[in-house]
């Protein structure tokens, strides 16, 4: 089981890596069509999404940095969107703001947390 749960972590890291990389191009590959527009910034955060999983799936890890690392990147991306990248919904700052709470609270608990 250790095998599949590891094959399942590195294919999804894989894919949320180019999902970061390239998204219009895993659109291509995936679902026939080039993503563009607002889908761009969505395939982005389902790729963080989908690293941070594999890495809480990871054998033996517990799940703390994985979910850490997705509300932290999460957390920069979509500043940088609001900020760099001219966009921002009206739920764009909360969304940040929370981000970077959870991110905060789950740095709080630190290496002794074991598992969530």
């Amino acid at each position: 089981m250790k095998g599949a749960l590891a094959f399942a972590a590195i294919s999804e890291a894989a894919t949320g890596l180019a999902l970061l990389i390239a998204p219009s191009l895993v659109g291509q590959l995936l679902l026939g069509e080039q993503l563009s527009g607002v889908a761009t910034p969505v395939a982005r955060v389902a790729g963080i999404a989908l690293i941070a999983l594999g890495i809480a799936c990871w054998p033996g890890w517990p799940t703390l940095p994985g979910m850490l690392i997705y509300s932290g990147a999460v957390t920069l991306y979509l500043a940088y969107l609001g900020f760099a990248g001219g966009l921002g919904g009206v739920l764009l700052w909360p969304a940040v703001v929370l981000h970077l709470i959870l991110t905060a609270l789950l740095m709080r608990g630190g290496p002794q947390s074991r598992d969530l």
